[in-house]
This record gives C-alpha cells, sequence and structure tokens, in this order.
C-alpha cells in the first residue's frame, strides 16, 4: 500500500528506542532532585537561550502577510534583500541568482527534480548527516559517499611548534571522488559540515569544482552554518568564484555600477544582469541557506538557492528551476515578509551567537586532547573520540551522568567511539557536561 519512497520499517530502533527510554529515566531523575539533566543535542538557538526578537520585525512585516503576488523565484523584494545579506558579506550575487523556497530541505527536492531522474546517485560526505539519505531516497535516488577522513595537520606557526601542539581535523577525501557511480549527478559539499565542523578550502575547492567539471556533475553546497566560521584559514565557498569584483566600483552610497563590470556581469534580457564570470566553472553551482541558522528561525521556513551557471546554460536552468518551483508556490508571504524584516537584522545576531560557539569551543578544546577533538572550523557541532563503543557510550553518558550526546555511528563514521555534541548549549551547562564526559 505505501510507497516504496518509504523505508520498508519506520519504527524506532532498538538501539534509539533504548535511548528514549534512559532518557526519560534521566530527566525524571533530575526533576525529583537527582543530577541535572543537560542535552549536549540541543540545535534550536530558541531551545538555547539565543532567540532573535521577532516583535519589531513582525510589526514591520504585518502588513504584507496578505499579500498574494505570486512568483516562481519568489518576491523580487526579498530576494534582493538575499542580495545584500550576500553584499554585506563580500558576495555579488544578483536577485536573478536568488531562488526562495519554504527551507533548504525543499531546496534539495526542486534540485533533484530540476537535474535527476529516478535511479540516478548523489554524492554526499561520509561522515554526514543522514537526512540527506532520506531527502534522495524521498525522489527515488540514491546516495553514494565520498569521504571526509581525520588528519594530522602541518603546523607552520612557530609558537606551536614550540609548545609542541598538534592540529587534528577533517580534511576532504578527494580520491574518494573517483570511486563515484556513473549515475552520479550531483556532488553535496557542506560547508561548515554537520557536524566535523569541516570546512572547503580553496584547494579542497578546485578540485571538488574539477571533478564536476570532468564528469558533467551539478555541484551543490549547504552553507547553513555558512556565517559561523571560526578560521580565517578558509572562506566562504561563493568566494572562491563570485566574491566582489575588484572592478565593481561603487557610488557614494555603497550601491555597485554593476553595469561596468562587463567581464564579470551578463545580460540575460531587459537589463537583468546576472554575476557569471566568462572564466568561471563550467559546472553550475548552488549555494542552499536560509532564516533557520541566518537569523535562529527554523519556525519561519524560509530559504534560498543562490546559483552560478555557465553563461550559456543559465537561461535554461532558470526556467527549468522556476518550472518546479511554480508548481508548488510553497513560500508563504508572511515568511518573504518576515525574512525582509530580519535578514538585515543577522550580522548582529551571528555575532552573539558565534561568540557562545566559541566559548564552547574553547572549553572543549582545553578539556580533551587534540587527537581526540577534531579542530572546528565552523558550524554549530563539534565531535570526540572518547575509545568506545559509541553506542555503548551513548548510553553510559546518559545512563550515569545525565548528559545526552548523539553517537558517531548516526552520521556513519567509519571507526567507532565518536560522539557529536552542539556547542549551542549555554556555557555554564555546556562547561559542566563536558567536565561530566571528562569523568566517565
Amino acid at each position: 500500500m505505501l510507497s516504496s519512497r518509504l523505508p520498508k520499517d519506520l519504527s524506532p530502533s532498538p538501539f534509539f528506542a533504548e535511548l528514549e527510554r534512559v532518557k526519560a529515566s534521566a530527566k525524571k531523575d533530575a526533576a525529583e532532585g537527582g543530577l541535572s539533566f543537560i542535552d549536549m543535542t540541543v540545535s534550536s538557538p530558541v531551545k538555547a537561550g539565543l532567540p532573535i526578537d521577532l516583535d519589531d520585525a513582525v510589526e514591520t512585516a504585518r502588513k504584507d502577510f496578505g499579500c498574494w503576488n505570486p512568483d516562481a523565484s519568489g518576491w523580487m523584494s526579498a530576494r534582493e534583500t538575499v542580495v545584500e545579506y550576500y553584499r554585506e558579506r563580500g558576495g555579488n550575487f544578483t536577485a536573478g541568482q536568488i531562488l526562495l523556497t519554504a527551507s533548504t530541505s525543499e531546496a534539495y527536492s526542486v534540485l533533484f527534480k530540476t537535474f535527476c531522474d529516478p535511479g540516478d546517485v548523489i554524492l554526499t560526505p561520509m561522515p554526514g548527516y543522514p537526512l540527506l539519505d532520506t531527502l534522495a531516497q524521498l525522489e527515488h535516488l540514491e546516495c553514494a559517499p565520498y569521504f571526509l577522513k581525520f588528519a594530522k595537520m602541518k603546523n607552520t606557526s612557530l609558537r606551536a611548534q614550540s609548545a609542541k601542539q598538534s592540529s587534528f581535523r577533517f580534511v576532504l577525501d578527494s580520491d574518494s571522488l573517483l570511486a563515484a557511480p556513473e549515475k552520479a549527478k550531483i556532488l553535496l559539499l557542506v560547508s561548515p559540515h554537520n557536524p566535523t565542523g569541516h570546512c572547503v578550502s580553496r584547494e579542497e575547492w578546485n578540485e571538488a569544482v574539477r571533478f564536476c567539471e570532468e564528469n558533467n556533475l551539478i555541484l551543490v553546497v549547504d552553507e547553513v552554518f555558512g556565517d559561523y566560521g571560526f578560521s580565517n584559514k578558509v572562506r566562504r565557498s561563493w568566494e572562491y568564484v563570485l566574491g566582489e569584483s575588484s572592478s565593481t566600483k561603487r557610488s557614494a552610497g555603497g550601491d555597485p555600477y554593476i553595469s561596468r563590470c562587463s567581464c564579470d556581469f551578463f545580460d540575460a534580457g531587459e537589463g537583468d544582469l546576472i554575476n557569471l564570470p566568462e572564466d568561471g566553472p563550467k559546472c553550475p553551482i548552488f549555494w542552499l541557506n536560509g532564516l533557520s541558522k541566518a537569523v535562529g528561525s527554523p519556525q519561519l521556513k524560509l530559504g534560498w538557492m543562490a546559483f552560478y551557471a555557465p553563461r550559456e546554460k543559465f537561461e535554461e536552468i532558470r526556467a527549468a528551476l522556476e518550472f518546479v518551483e511554480d508548481a508548488y508556490l510553497s513560500v508563504s508571504a508572511p515568511a518573504q515578509a518576515l525574512g525582509m524584516s530580519l535578514l538585515p537584522m543577522a550580522a548582529a545576531y551571528e555575532t552573539q551567537v558565534r561568540e557562545r560557539l566559541l566559548a564552547n569551543w574553547q572549553t572543549l578544546r582545553e578539556a580533551f586532547p587534540a587527537k581526540y577533538c577534531p579542530e572546528v572550523l565552523g558550524g554549530w557541532y563539534a565531535v570526540v573520540r572518547l575509545g568506545e563503543d559509541d553506542e555503548e557510550l551513548t548510553l553510559r553518558l546518559l545512563q550515569e551522568k545525565h548528559v545526552l550526546v548523539q553517537p558517531g555511528f548516526f552520521f556513519d563514521f567509519d571507526e567507532d567511539g565518536w560522539v557529536v555534541i552542539s556547542l549551542l548549549q549555554e556555557p555554564a551547562q555546556f562547561k559542566e557536561a563536558v567536565q561530566r564526559m571528562q569523568s566517565l
């Protein structure tokens, strides 16, 4: 009776059923005066005490809540707000390169429908977030892995050398891309990566683009955590392609005279100028983001795609994407109106969140040796290898220490003993949880 898109068994696995039982017991014990319960999996800023103030945004946006102005790509005014969001961060997209969606998950669905046939393959990172497999399965697609490998980095800092410090982090295993099956259509990068904190370096970016060019693949970059980078070793991946043109001149008011940048901007018709450098990559590239992380508001359900394509392919691709989006028109008027009010507040909000992330990351790296706690270059998560079976470890931490973490197997780590924690938790609770993890 049910679709073959769905898993044959929808019931929770024995492990997660047991995890829920132990979690309920730990919460009950804490409520009765026992050891407090600390959730180190919290992924919502709202639940972590970091909500954005919605009152003024709602009042400003309310007048547009009743608008019905259907546009397959989303309201022009809302897309221009997204353009300004990128511009404030050094990006140089135009409104014609932005398509709004109801979420990042829906953006994946639109891309899968646009570029893939049933049975095609999406290349996804391992370790990685399991939702990607589910989204592919729901479109009758398959996932094949490429790998992020745990590596010791060369440290050129004299200070670090004198202190005999080593740096360990996850890096792209570009050789693993060579095992891609013939039916691969999309290479998916996640940067910053959930859960390892890996961010794509320029060298890794060049390798990924070259691979897509040589194999006629679409490159999709999930950068929902893009505003939460910790390191100057890497940059936002669109900067490697579409950073602000050195030839762009600005008026006194700060607006770019894009019409003067003939080397970068392509007229798609009727003055619709698109930032498509003539010498850019030969593969289409999509960057996915949304209000979920940019302003900590997943409940508002507004995401977007920003994209680049070679000039000769751009209009065909945009028309195909708009055809799919026009079939659903799922982005609501309130979501678009609130996006226009909230995105200008994003920079201040991100500063607040980043301060907490960095404080908690510092606590974690001081508690565990580097070889057990890989460097986080960005994002909301970190991983720690505690050297036991991760299922047993997760249950013991919850049962004995009342600390909830996620087991590494859930993210397809190829070695046992990894646990995944969120860096969003309130710092005092985070520190307490880390101390309990040390004493396990």
